[in-house]
């Protein structure tokens, strides 16, 4: 693991998402950026595909504190996980499991959240070097299938549905043992504006808070 898990952790647990910014452009990166760490957030991912994503990367890294994390999503290829890191990333997370660069992540001290969809994946992720546990796609998997890895998963492994998460939709993730989520188009979708995210963020702040 990275050489400081309790830092991700404590991240993780301010709210217990991670925003994903896919597609979002440069430009508007520290604005975003900014109305989701004053709503709460305190993991943010500017997947690779989209435009400029490392330029995003390095705005976002540059204007948050140090308590937020910065990272990458939709990383695929080893070689791409130094390329985060120059750019000031810290989190490399990844649609598959790929043992290679959960390595490369690890390797280079950053940490990693592949996308697992069976136990075989998620056991090989951990032993890899994974960090967390990325459950997606969370629609086609459901809440029966996270309270079944829950016992099975060590309780110390964050498990994170991601795709298709709303406000509305946490609560019986949570009950059956999801540890936090990933959080894509439902928080940011290219076109919104800060002050649109910012209600947004609100609005999964508020939901995430009634879950207790």
């Amino acid at each position: 693991m990275n050489s400081n898990p309790k830092r991700f952790a404590d991240a993780l647990s301010a709210t217990g998402m991670i925003a994903i910014l896919r597609g979002v452009r440069n430009t508007e990166a520290e604005a975003i950026g900014a109305a989701l760490y004053e709503s709460g957030f305190r993991i943010i991912e500017v997947p690779l595909n989209s435009p400029e994503p490392l330029v995003s990367i390095a705005a976002l890294r540059r204007s948050l504190p140090e308590d937020c994390i910065v990272g990458a999503g939709t990383v695929l290829k080893p070689e791409q996980v130094e390329q985060v890191k120059t750019a000031g990333g810290e989190l490399i997370v990844m649609p598959h499991s790929d043992g290679a660069v959960i390595r490369a992540a690890r390797a280079a001290g950053l940490y990693s959240a592949p996308g697992v969809a069976t136990v075989t994946e998620a056991f090989a992720a951990l032993d890899a070097g994974a960090d967390v546990l990325k459950m997606f796609p969370a629609e086609q998997l459901g809440p029966q299938v996270v309270k079944a890895w829950r016992a099975v998963v060590p309780r110390e492994i964050a498990l994170l549905p991601v795709g298709g998460i709303t406000p509305q939709g946490m609560a019986v993730f949570r009950e059956a043992g999801a540890s936090g989520f990933g959080l894509g188009s439902a928080l940011y979708s290219p076109g919104l504006s800060a002050n649109e995210v910012r209600q947004r963020a609100q609005a999964f702040v508020a939901a995430w808070k009634a879950l207790g």
